[in-house]
């Protein structure tokens, strides 16, 4: 009995939760991201904080102490990178030959004697390669960084200023730290970008309103759909009263998107799309409109009077003998698929007469 119930519950789930809209991003549309994917990663390296680097040389008589600090990244360039889907995964980023200059002061003591000077840091042919997953959290859009690996080809110092020649019998020694401490730091700098950008996903609304009178769910139905050139994300796409929100008296069907190599992104909605937002402004109520005798001309041949519009139904001059203006409302009754004589309709309305009672003075 367990097992029905949880079949249930699958089938329950499934069919509520069909998207009203559908968007895919093609390969076509991921090189683009990649470009701006490479821009961020540049941007993200270039606000990279590093240590200060402490340690000593044993010159024969003695220690030279030294500190190098306040390195910057002043400028950041790659010559290649790529983005590839991994399907039921997410997206492969890939980063190679990116190069990064950097500057920073030096200073060093021995005994009562202190020096400084300034110094360039290049780092270069530095590969970077990152695997992220692509999910549905509460709805939402989630990212994470499944894995993350770097290596770097080569680093060159060059120190000015003071006693800077001291330090060129050292440089390979320097050279290896630096190279070392900026290699531990790169994957820790795309996963903490990478964690700050979920954060903000997460923060994201899940509606967005239209106008006064409606609001669109934009919730995701399902985790996205990633497979080797393509990802599909399923949106619910609904339409909602801001003043009455209620699920309207039909439901989203499903339907395919057919995936086009040649566009970037691709876009469709289901006629639940439109009918959700037809039914909203109903419930809204900004699709009535009340017609009274005295928006008739008074030349006009025919008035909404019990005399006239009597004939047409006669049951109204029998219950409102006297009544002298009626009020014409349209409301939303019967919306549901194929109402109306178009074929595929959007949604239908049906015009209700309802009559009003004035006694004459």
């Amino acid at each position: 009995m367990q097992l029905v119930i949880f079949f249930l519950m699958i089938l329950t789930h499934t069919y509520a939760d069909y998207p009203a809209l559908k968007a895919v991003l093609s390969e076509k549309g991921l090189r683009d991201v990649s470009q701006m994917m490479a821009v961020w990663i540049q941007n993200k390296l270039k606000s990279t904080e590093f240590p200060e680097v402490r340690g000593g040389v044993d010159i024969g008589i003695g220690t030279v102490n030294y500190v190098i600090s306040n390195m910057q990244v002043v400028q950041c360039s790659m010559s290649g990178q790529s983005m590839e889907f991994k399907q039921g995964t997410g997206v492969s980023v890939e980063v190679s030959q990116l190069s990064l200059a950097i500057t920073g002061s030096w200073a060093t003591q021995f005994g009562i004697i202190h020096d400084g000077g300034s110094f360039d840091l290049a780092v270069y042919n530095i590969n970077i390669n990152t695997l992220l997953g692509l999910g549905d959290e509460a709805g939402r859009l989630s990212i994470t960084t499944i894995s993350c690996s770097d290596d770097i080809g080569g680093v060159h110092i060059q120190f000015h200023g003071g006693a800077s020649f001291f330090f060129e019998p050292f440089v390979s020694t320097f050279q290896g730290k630096i190279s070392e401490m900026i290699h531990v730091r790169i994957c820790p700098a795309i996963q903490q970008a990478i964690s700050k950008l979920e954060m903000n996903l997460q923060k994201m609304p899940v509606s967005i309103p239209v106008n006064q009178y409606i609001y669109l769910s934009i919730l995701f139905t399902s985790s996205p759909a990633v497979t080797d050139r393509s990802i599909e994300l399923d949106i619910k796409g609904e339409f909602y009263s801001k003043s009455f929100p209620s699920e309207p008296p039909f439901s989203a069907s499903a339907f395919d998107i057919k995936y086009a190599e040649n566009y970037m992104l691709s876009l469709a909605a289901s006629e639940f799309f439109v009918n959700s937002a037809a039914y909203a402004y109903l419930s809204s109520e900004v699709l009535q409109i009340n017609i009274t005798d005295n928006m008739i001309p008074k030349s006009f041949p025919f008035h909404l009077n019990t005399s006239q519009f009597g004939v047409f139904i006669p049951q109204v001059s029998m219950l409102c003998v006297q009544v002298m203006i009626l009020e014409v409302k349209i409301d939303p009754v019967n919306l549901h698929k194929d109402a109306s004589v178009l074929k595929h309709s959007l949604f239908v309305l049906n015009t209700l007469v309802q009559s009003y009672c004035y006694k004459l003075l």
